[in-house]
């Protein structure tokens, strides 16, 4: 499997936050959604948003935040191999700012390279048909932004227990 990435930054979220989070593959046409918990630190796709407009998607967003309760929003951060920024990038950042002020939750980003090319390699693996992954690849791509999130979180509370 594909390494996947680490975090980035916080916009305005302490690390130590515990509990459920919700993340997101931010795109033009589709937001692929994905839940977890901090205390089993595993993701599952959530849904796939194909809002038409700005207020639909928002409004699919909220009806998961009602539903989850998250402690935290994850969402990932597009950049070229290189690590070079492009459009969508800049786009994803403004997502998730709004995302925080619409709904005065912490929001986090973290670098989502590769992360649709391990959800296409996790859904061929699955054995699921090529025809049936477009609508499911933006979800399974939001899960292993997430894993990932996850798994440096963990690293990073491993680190500051052996430090103890």
């Amino acid at each position: 499997m594909t390494a996947l990435p680490q975090p980035l930054s916080a916009h305005r979220a302490p690390r130590a936050r515990c509990g459920t989070i919700l993340a997101f593959d931010f795109g033009e046409q589709r937001v692929g959604a994905a839940v977890g918990d901090t205390s089993i630190g595993i993701a599952h796709p959530l849904t796939t948003i194909a809002a038409a407009d700005k207020k639909s998607r928002y409004a699919a967003i909220a009806a998961l935040i009602a539903e989850w309760r998250p402690a935290l929003l994850v969402v990932g951060l597009p950049a070229h191999l290189d690590g070079t920024e492009h459009e969508l990038s800049r786009l994803a950042r403004k997502f998730a700012r709004e995302l925080g002020g619409r709904f005065d939750l912490p929001v986090e980003l973290i670098d989502e390279r590769l992360t649709s090319v391990a959800a296409e390699a996790s859904l061929a693996e699955a054995g699921v048909a090529g025809r049936k992954r477009k609508p499911v690849i933006d979800q399974v791509a939001a899960q292993h932004i997430l894993q990932a999130y996850l798994e440096g979180r963990a690293r990073l509370t491993d680190s500051a227990v052996a430090q103890r």
